[in-house]
């Protein structure tokens, strides 16, 4: 285990800073404009810009790694990060605050494609997996830890979001230190959205769905409670709890997902955090019940986004997975952008309380539409489903490749193993 990680442990402590800061701006984003009087429409087009820079940069930035190399554009884009974490306190409006979560969405997704590009290639067939694990918990680690670390500043003021760059750019030091340059970024050209959904809709409007579930969770979680009239402390657990529930679901989710249906499985986590999203609303802000719910509804969203990535490569031959695994991240990406926005517009409307019918809403959506998925084709067996990753909603299209050509190879083995199994047991 000691050899696995020695050649990626810099990466991996690079990452988990580089979440403290990012997962301290997210929050500080929703205490901050509930400061300013910032409504919860506006707060939700916020939430949203960032999702459109990422996805502007999981597009554009391999062109940039092909013309200069890994490293200046790690150390360009970083820069660029930490420079529009301190600038949110400067013009609290905002037109500027959308504008600067577009420019950091777009530098996160860059930081993504070459820490990954940087983790791929220091992995070996025999190791990836493991390596992509530590890689995805060190990312959740990272989100969950920088809830606590706003305990030591005052949203209102400057210093919180100076922590947050300054976390970001110490990130790097590790992380540029330690990596090698590697070949330029290779991103396989997505599925296109029609061929995807031919392929598999469940996948593709599940990962659509999903992708408004997670953003409004990420985004809106600080504004809900803001406007719910929670303090700093209580907000930043309530996000906190949010990701906590995927370190423990993860691995039991991951489990049955290797050995059942897996449109079942989807059904009941979507069926549980839509369940917990009602009981959130029904006891009308109740503290604990908001941790409780918050922790399985968050809890279920992570594990859904792997299990969406593998029931679709059930459907696929092995040399399609990479591509698909592209289309599928653009497509969570979309209802990234969209679902902050409906939340945020329902919010407007109703209350507070809407965060969670949009949310238990949007669960109960894929629950259904997983019931009738089921009703159209007929199941893959258990035995011949590809084996179950868990990777975040957060990473690039890097990792998400990278686990779908994991996925495959592990596959293939599997049934070479097999056979020679049978062939042997027939001599």
């Amino acid at each position: 285990m000691f050899q696995v990680f020695s050649g990626v442990w810099a990466l991996l402590l690079g990452i988990v800073l580089i979440m403290l800061g990012n997962g301290m701006h997210f929050t500080l984003i929703g205490l901050r404009g509930g400061v300013e009087g910032f409504s919860a429409l506006e707060l939700s087009i916020v939430t949203s810009g960032y999702f459109v820079g990422f996805l502007s940069g999981a597009r554009y930035t391999p062109v940039l790694i092909r013309r200069v190399g890994h490293v200046r554009v790690f150390a360009a884009l970083g820069s660029f990060m930490s420079a529009g974490l301190v600038a949110f306190p400067l013009l609290t409006e905002p037109w500027f605050w959308i504008i600067l979560r577009i420019v950091i969405g777009f530098c996160m997704s860059g930081i993504y494609v070459a820490a990954e590009s940087w983790l791929n290639n220091a992995a070996s067939n025999e190791n990836r997996g493991k390596i992509l694990s530590a890689y995805m918990i060190a990312q959740t680690l990272g989100i969950i830890g920088a809830q606590g670390l706003l305990g030591l500043g005052d949203a209102a003021s400057s210093v919180l979001f100076i922590g947050a760059s300054i976390l970001v750019s110490i990130s790097f030091g590790p992380i540029l230190l330690s990596a090698t340059p590697v070949p330029a970024a290779e991103v396989l050209r997505p599925m296109s959205l029609r061929q995807l959904f031919m392929s598999s809709p469940l996948g593709t409007v599940g990962i659509f769905l999903l992708g408004a579930v997670y953003a409004t969770q990420s985004g809106m979680g600080a504004v809900f409670g803001s406007e719910l009239g929670l303090g700093a402390g209580q907000i930043a657990l309530f996000v906190a709890m949010l990701f906590a529930g995927a370190l423990v679901l993860q691995y039991p989710i991951g489990w049955l997902s290797d050995r059942m249906d897996r449109r079942k499985l989807i059904f009941g986590a979507s069926a549980l955090g839509a369940g917990f999203c009602g009981l959130g609303f029904v006891t009308e802000g109740a503290f604990w019940f908001l941790m409780l719910s918050a922790f399985f509804a968050g809890g279920v969203t992570t594990p859904l986004y792997a299990l969406f990535l593998a029931y679709t490569n059930d459907t696929l031959a092995p040399e399609d997975m990479a591509a698909a695994s592209g289309g599928l991240v653009f497509t969570f990406g979309l209802g990234a952008i969209f679902g902050p926005m409906a939340t945020g517009a329902a919010m407007e409307q109703l209350g507070p309380m809407a965060f969670w019918l949009a949310l238990g809403g949007t669960f109960a959506a894929i629950a259904l539409y997983a019931l009738y998925r089921m009703t159209q084709r007929a199941a893959v067996p258990a035995s011949e489903t590809d084996s179950y990753i868990g990777v975040l909603p957060t990473a690039s299209t890097v990792a998400v490749e990278a686990a779908a050509v994991w996925s495959a190879e592990n596959a293939e083995a599997e049934a070479e193993a097999a056979v020679e199994e049978a062939a042997g047991g027939d001599a």
